[in-house]
């Protein structure tokens, strides 16, 4: 009996350290999991954008550079999915794409209040705040570019006559501007929806079709396009679009510091809250916490990764990065805004 209770003191004894030792060895089992999950996988990196473009430019880049900070380097390949103003992707995201840390979205910094707005509402099949946004590689300002040819200069020739202004859709940052700026500081704004994409709004500044372009970015390419006809003065930039200033453009104003109202200037703050967002990318809703972790802290780390900013350095893209708790919180904020104020943005709008 004593030879009994003594292998059975020794078996618990035994029992007691192997479970002490696994807990101390959780956290690496952990990471180990995550590592052993990703290494050997592609993970599909689907972008909103089409190829070329300036969303395209940072997609490239985070599939470049991202896959050796994320335990287990797995691949990422880059697939466009063009449409709807980015909501194609962001409705596959949240309801058809793998949940489990395979698949990436890049989507149109607008996409994210696309329901605030009420845009499209049967088209919007996601709610922007349960995605676990990844964080963005730069902040945006936009360029309200006026051509020459327009024979307009000032932002108070844009209250004297009708303006046509290159867009690509309805709930695009170009229509959305122009709108909220007929009805703050008084222009008279026409957005010609139909464009392809910002290029092809460029190009129709270009062959004098539309007076004017107001971008809700201004990526390297883009800028590429519009800098030779600013530097010959073919085309000028009067005003920002955005939370800040342009270095590029020192002495053009925001169009906050325009409005002269409070209120009006409270209108744009919750409005440029996309521009905060710049080239976002998400993750699904029903993603795995300890993976959204690993993939947050990959995106933080390729942010100060050395190879990287030269990457982006020599391609001219700019990086000024938000991380996707950041983001998050910032959505939150938007969709919590007074109502008299969020219903008085979106009937300037629609």
């Amino acid at each position: 009996m004593k030879e009994f209770e003594k292998s059975m003191s020794r078996r618990n004894v035994a029992a007691a350290l192997a479970g002490f030792t696994a807990l101390l060895s959780a956290p690496h089992a952990r990471a180990q999991s995550i590592a052993d999950f990703y290494r050997g996988k592609t993970v599909t990196l689907y972008t909103a954008a089409s190829v070329g473009g300036g969303y395209d430019q940072y997609a490239r880049l985070l599939a470049e550079h991202m896959p050796r900070h994320i335990p287990g380097e797995p691949n990422i390949v880059v697939s466009n999915m063009v449409g709807a103003e980015g909501l194609r992707v962001a409705n596959y995201l949240y309801n058809v794409a793998a949940q489990d840390g395979t698949v990436i979205g890049g989507l149109s910094r607008n996409t994210g209040l696309a329901r605030f707005y009420g845009f499209n509402n049967a088209g919007i099949q996601f709610d922007a705040r349960k995605f676990h946004w990844l964080g963005s590689p730069e902040q945006e300002v936009g360029l309200f570019i006026l051509s020459a040819k327009s024979g307009l200069h000032t932002i108070e020739d844009l209250k004297t006559r009708q303006v046509t202004v290159s867009s690509t859709a309805d709930n695009s940052p170009t229509t959305v501007y122009s709108r909220l700026l007929n009805v703050t500081l008084g222009t008279k704004l026409k957005p010609i929806s139909g464009y392809a994409g910002s290029q092809a709004c460029l190009l129709a500044l270009e062959r004098n079709e539309v007076d004017a372009h107001i971008s809700g970015g201004s990526s390297a390419p883009f800028r590429a396009r519009v800098l030779p006809w600013v530097a010959k003065g073919d085309a000028k930039v009067i005003m920002l679009m955005g939370m800040k200033r342009d270095p590029a453009f020192p002495g053009v104003p925001t169009a906050i510091e325009v409005e002269p109202m409070p209120a009006g200037k409270q209108l744009f703050e919750i409005a440029f809250a996309e521009q905060v967002m710049g080239r976002p990318f998400v993750l699904p809703p029903k993603m795995p916490a300890d993976r959204v972790a690993a993939l947050r802290a990959a995106f933080d780390e390729t942010m100060k990764d050395k190879e990287f900013l030269a990457d982006a350095a020599a391609q001219k893209a700019h990086i000024d990065p938000v991380s996707g708790v950041e983001i998050n919180a910032l959505l939150e904020r938007v969709y919590s805004a007074p109502a008299d104020v969020a219903n008085r943005l979106r009937s300037i709008v629609k």
